[in-house]
């Protein structure tokens, strides 16, 4: 099976893994115990956060980890939405968030916060000009994700992020899809919160992190709660935060490597594809390692059957949307609908992607293309 759902998750880095089982077994410690076998857990712990917090470029004792991205998004709107910053009962999203996120805001508006969800332009992002006259008087939050998981469009979060000040609004972003992909100082420096998850980048599974700006005075979710500074219970998951810590100083040094190898990438599957460009439509995408397409007149779902019975493993968007009935939620973000918005497939590359598979894929896709026209011809 070629893989071709990294936007989903990524196998787990040779290093990171040995890393996790020399961590699980030499420092097994829970860390909130006062034994020496305790203390070494938590000094690795520490030595981590202190880590991460330099990846982004921010105060360590800002830094929380977590059990991935959902968990994360969740915890830090309830943290930044406890805080007396300000006042107000109005938060601002957009349409195609993650999941997680428009989870966490139904659980707001439950309590009686107003959601606004802005659509996105036609390339694929958010306009600050229709951001800006969204925002009212009690706007207390603004929750817009970094990376767009299902085409891959960065949004303008530094932008958005002078709006917030100016006006004493806190900002979240949802970075699980950028981070490990891009350079993520400035943001990190711009926003109040965010969230990051180890298995994008060839972490393991169950284990995240978030940011949270340590100006803030927040209440934790969970009453009572002693670890991690009562962000959220249970014993600490040390070796996969440092498994984690690992995977992420590795994809951040091989950045413009890996650049350089998704531009390749996504050029080679585009040149493939160029003679049917009437039948596919490609959305725009900043980050190169995620293509979002439509095949006209072809189900997305029967479109990701066809590629896996012929040894490829594609997704129609975000992993945590499978099994419902509605189409991606970054289609309905840009007017998509109706049985065009259900046409779409999502196709991302990862490091090990090789450029004989990527155009091996295309001519599949095409094959399957044609094999859907000639049944449609018959019937």
């Amino acid at each position: 099976m070629k893989y071709f759902d990294y936007a989903a998750t990524c196998p787990l880095d040779q290093e990171a893994a040995q890393l996790y089982i020399q961590s699980a077994t030499e420092f097994f410690g829970n860390t909130s115990s006062l034994h020496d076998t305790g203390n070494q857990a938590q000094q690795l712990l520490e030595t981590c956060r202190k880590e991460l917090a330099q990846m982004l470029g921010v105060q360590t004792d800002g830094i929380y980890f977590t059990s991935g991205g959902s968990e994360g998004n969740f915890l830090a709107i309830q943290a930044l939405l406890s805080s007396p910053f300000k006042k107000g009962k109005h938060i601002i999203t957009s349409t195609a968030e993650h999941a997680s996120i428009h989870s966490a805001l139904e659980k707001c508006k439950q309590e009686g916060f107003e959601i606004t969800a802005l659509p996105y332009d036609p390339d694929g992002h958010i306009e600050v000009e229709q951001l800006k006259a969204a925002i009212r008087e009690e706007t207390v939050l603004i929750a817009i994700q970094h990376g767009n998981s299902e085409i891959g469009t960065v949004q303008p979060i530094v932008e958005i992020s002078k709006l917030c000040r100016e006006r004493d609004i806190l900002l979240h972003s949802d970075c699980v899809q950028t981070f490990g992909k891009l350079d993520m100082q400035e943001l990190a420096q711009s926003v109040d919160s965010l969230a990051i998850s180890g298995h994008k980048f060839y972490g393991p599974k169950g284990v995240g992190a978030v940011y949270l700006n340590p100006r803030l005075h927040w209440e934790a979710f969970y009453p009572n709660t002693s670890h991690e500074n009562g962000f959220r219970p249970g014993t600490v998951n040390v070796p996969g935060i440092a498994a984690m810590t690992l995977a992420a100083q590795q994809s951040l040094a091989s950045l413009a490597e890996q650049q350089e190898h998704f531009i390749k990438l996504r050029d080679i599957f585009l040149n493939t594809i160029k003679d049917k460009e009437a039948q596919i439509k490609v959305y725009p995408s900043d980050l190169p390692s995620i293509v979002g397409l439509r095949i006209k007149g072809m189900e997305g779902q029967l479109v990701m059957l066809e590629c896996n019975r012929n040894g490829y493993a594609i997704s129609t968007g975000s992993a945590c949307q499978v099994g419902s009935q509605a189409p991606a939620k970054t289609m309905t973000a840009l007017g998509v609908t109706g049985k065009q918005a259900k046409e779409f497939i999502r196709i991302s590359f990862g490091k090990n992607t090789k450029p004989e598979d990527v155009r091996t894929l295309g001519k599949t896709l095409i094959k399957i293309l044609h094999a859907y026209e000639k049944q449609s011809e018959r019937n």
